[in-house]
């Protein structure tokens, strides 16, 4: 069994640093904000774990089918001996991606990267037993800031998937891109999986389920705020909201003050005002166009080689290659 390495770029103390400047950022926004990245402590991997299970939430199992049946052409067109994954998680779909490129014959390392060194190291290490000969090599770092250090072994291929890309807003979204390609060679290549622009009723159930999970997961960013910054926000006086943005072809996730209130927050010498009904932007999930992946990925220079959907048109996975 090949012994998992991991590289960390990311440190407690540097999350520590990144959550105090976007709380100073967003809640003086107007309207305030904060990042969907805050969503995920122990209890929020949890709860999206949940979520990915409820029934109106289809694009988790939408993926995951949609990779059954196209990852091994995927595997086949890419040839690639290196798959990278970016948020990788506990690495539950990319066995799909895994046991494809291994089928295909040229698979020899897996670099998972993540926010999260405690939900790396387990994955690696059950990886490590079900993929004996597997190089591993772990990065703990943030997708947005360390693509230039990602392991430049082999002939990679990296796969973003769930539909991450679209918690981006429309510039970060380009300068991930531009970002990403930097980071590769030309040849090497870059599967995206995109959620696609879909009857905006089953899209707003799939943010605003009937069992409250999604609200839960939402009014969990407060909890990370009062725990890690001292805060004291009355969590319950929070509603959840989620609505279609049709000229953005977005979801998006506000907390709704059910009251006017005060909330301080001692460890960055914030006091912040809320009124009656007053809206924060927690979360955007852009929904797409197969003709808009194209471009994006155009713009940061990549070729699409090929697109797959799901039969009701609602979750893809493009394939891209470096020029």
């Amino acid at each position: 069994m090949t012994t998992p390495l991991l590289d960390i770029h990311l440190t407690g103390a540097d999350a520590d640093a990144a959550l105090r400047a976007d709380a100073r950022a967003g809640l003086v926004a107007v309207p305030k904000r904060l990042p969907p990245k805050w969503f995920y402590d122990a209890r929020g991997s949890e709860l999206f774990e949940e979520i990915t299970e409820l029934p109106e939430y289809f694009p988790t199992r939408t993926e995951r089918a949609l990779l059954e049946r196209s990852a091994d052409s995927i595997a086949v067109l890419s040839g690639a001996d290196t798959l990278v994954e970016l948020g990788s998680g506990s690495s539950a779909k990319t066995r799909l991606l895994l046991d494809a490129f291994r089928r295909a014959g040229s698979l020899r390392r897996y670099v998972p990267q993540d926010v999260s060194e405690t939900a790396l190291r387990p994955a690696m290490d059950a990886l490590a037993v079900e993929y004996p000969g597997l190089e591993l090599h772990g990065v703990v770092g943030d997708f947005t800031a360390h693509l230039g250090r990602l392991p430049a072994r082999g002939r990679r291929i990296v796969a973003f998937l769930g539909g991450t890309i679209g918690n981006l807003l429309p510039a970060e979204r380009a300068e991930f891109l531009t970002g990403l390609r930097t980071a590769l060679r030309p040849g090497e290549q870059f599967l995206l999986g995109t959620g696609l622009v879909t009857d905006p009723d089953l899209l707003v159930a799939a943010y605003d389920d009937s069992a409250g999970v999604t609200a839960e997961f939402n009014r969990n960013v407060l909890r990370v705020l009062n725990r890690e910054l001292g805060a004291d926000f009355d969590i319950d006086a929070f509603a959840h909201k989620a609505l279609w943005d049709p000229d953005h072809e977005w979801i998006e996730m506000r907390l709704v003050a059910g009251r006017a209130m005060t909330v301080t927050l001692p460890a960055v010498d914030m006091t912040v005002r809320f009124a009656a009904g007053e809206e924060m932007c927690t979360e955007v999930s852009a929904k797409f166009r197969l003709p808009g992946v194209r471009a994006l990925l155009a713009d940061a220079g990549f070729d699409t080689i090929r697109s797959w959907t799901d039969q009701q048109e609602r979750m893809a996975l493009t394939l891209a290659t470096a020029v």
